[in-house]
């Protein structure tokens, strides 16, 4: 950019048009500070992720930072869409651009990322053609068809309330009198005036999308219907009551796998009786969803995918014991204790349920290690179970036979290798570390945390129950608490329900909109064919059929 007034033009146009030039360098330059600064915070959320992915979830600090991140990163990505040159039409010029003669400046603008939508094949469709006429503007002559430009646009159909009007004549025989009317219709929820759709809705909306009822309301508000608080929470619990049996058929499907994944969090409850105690408020406690997961997806297994959640008032031991009363096969979980009598041989010397360790919590220990200390030791930890995951990463999804063999010629030489180094540097680091306490953990437990090396159908961590459990987590910083423990049990009952359908690839809006509508008229000796797993199999037979 020149600074020398004598060469200036004394032209006014040519001045104007370098001012027109000057003025579109700085408003590319402020889209290109804004856009660098959101490459910068991009790459502190990729960094994160790495590191959570190579060494393991750290704390809830990391995912904090994580969340902020990604919004700062939203925000910013929306004021550099807002300042995109590229947004602006280059149909036609207008009275900014630049006179000719006059070199446009270079914009040297990064490439901004665009993800296409992905919509589904069945998603409406609305075709508009705007056709120029018969005849030629210029002479009147008439127009043929050449070719077409088409161009998609993604639009929204705002949600709406509709009030189905069910009207049943009464009728009269002429020659006997007697009367004929058409039986109502049985309703989701006895006396309730919401249908299946709208309970569906309400449902998915609190315990998938994590959107208390309050707000609920004041959503149906704006739809032209005042929903009060107290009517939206009888529906939501009645709802919830009806798929009650349904939830009740969830958990005995995944008591009766052989080989499940297990973990638990805790939830507030309201308790009026309970004092105040250590970090909660007076009249609340703390109370636990469990979660036990089984899918055998990640070796191309047959069986449906599934998810079921207990609710209790505390964590006591006693609770998995009574959920996994008819559970045999292997539990792979954290080292809760209340499971270490699971793991105990019956009065017939037969153990009933195997523990298999999870190498995720293992190397959380040793990542809050080395982010505390920066120990060489603990990274090369690290860099070891690292190395087993890349391995998993590479057979995940791969049949059992594919999955043995791999990890008897790769992950069993680097696990042998793993304990024996944990062996050799126990002895030359202080006893009383954390660093020992990592290395003592996985010794203690190494033949559960050798199992997956002998048994191609178990998880090299337990992440599946750890995914189970984060809707839990996000709802609970939306809802705060459980009102009482049967609010609890509600919660269970209505996730047990969305997440499986969700496992199954469904729409859990859409498959709960149909069971409701239905399961009480339902055959119960024939409530299987409500699972989602069946009931996808029965809808996508219906087109072939056709």
């Amino acid at each position: 950019m020149t600074t020398n007034a004598d060469a200036l033009p004394e032209d006014p146009a040519l001045l104007q048009a370098m001012v027109l030039g000057l003025r579109a360098q700085i408003t590319g330059m402020e889209a290109a500070n804004r856009a660098y600064e959101a490459l910068v915070q991009a790459l502190r959320v990729t960094i994160a992720r790495l590191k959570k992915q190579r060494f393991g979830p750290s704390s809830e600090k990391i995912e904090r930072e994580i969340e902020q991140l990604e919004l700062a990163l939203e925000n910013l990505e929306a004021a550099r869409a807002a300042a995109d040159p590229s947004q602006e039409t280059d149909a036609t010029e207008t009275d900014e651009t630049p006179a000719a003669g006059i070199a446009a400046p270079d914009l040297a603008l990064p490439p901004r990322r665009r993800g296409r939508p992905r919509i589904a094949d069945d998603a409406p469709r609305e075709t508009v053609v705007l056709d120029p006429g018969e005849r030629c503007p210029d002479c009147g002559g008439v127009l043929r068809l050449v070719g077409e430009d088409l161009a998609e646009i993604l639009d929204f159909i705002a949600a709406k309330l509709k009030v189905v009007e069910i009207r049943r004549p009464k009728k009269s025989c002429r020659d006997c009198e007697r009367m004929v009317q058409t039986p109502a219709p049985p309703r989701p929820v006895r006396r309730g005036a919401a249908g299946p759709a709208l309970l569906a809705h309400i449902l998915v909306a609190k315990y998938d999308d994590h959107l208390p009822l309050y707000r609920q309301g004041e959503i149906f508000a704006r739809m032209g219907a005042d929903i009060p608080r107290s009517t939206l929470i009888d529906w939501c619990g009645q709802a919830a009551g009806v798929l009650r049996p349904l939830a009740d058929l969830i958990r005995d499907v995944v008591v009766a796998s052989d080989r499940i994944h297990a973990d638990d969090t805790p939830i507030r409850v309201l308790d009026p009786k309970k004092k105040r105690i250590e970090g909660l408020a007076r009249g609340v406690k703390e109370g636990r969803i469990w979660a036990y997961v089984k899918d055998d997806r990640p070796w191309a297994g047959s069986d449906p995918p599934a998810v079921a959640y207990w609710f209790s008032p505390d964590r006591k031991g006693e609770h998995p014991r009574e959920h996994l009363a008819d559970f045999t096969g292997i539990l792979q979980a954290d080292a809760y204790a209340g499971f270490r009598e699971l793991y105990e041989p019956g009065p017939d010397g037969e153990t009933r349920v195997r523990e298999a360790a999870c190498w995720a919590h293992l190397r959380r220990d040793f990542h809050d290690v080395w982010k505390a200390t920066d120990s060489p030791l603990a990274r090369d930890a690290l860099e070891r179970i690292g190395a087993l995951y890349d391995i998993e990463a590479a057979i995940n999804g791969q049949t059992l036979d594919v999955r043995q063999a791999v990890r008897q010629r790769e992950s069993r030489p680097k696990v042998e290798a793993f304990r024996l180094w944990c062996e050799r540097h126990l002895t030359q680091i202080p006893g009383k570390g954390d660093l020992a306490k990592a290395m003592r953990y996985a010794l203690n437990r190494w033949e559960s945390f050798a199992l997956f090396l002998d048994d191609a159908r178990v998880a090299i961590d337990n992440n599946a129950a750890e995914r189970a459990i984060k809707p839990i987590v996000l709802g609970r910083k939306n809802f705060l608490f459980a009102g009482s423990d049967a609010g609890g049990e509600v919660l269970a009952d209505a996730m047990t329900v969305i997440e499986t359908a969700k496992l199954s690839g469904l729409n859990p809006e859409a498959y709960l909109t149909d069971i409701l509508g239905r399961i009480r008229s339902h055959d119960p000796r024939r409530l299987e064919e409500l699972l989602p797993s069946m009931w996808k199999a029965g809808r996508d037979a219906k087109p072939k059929a056709a």
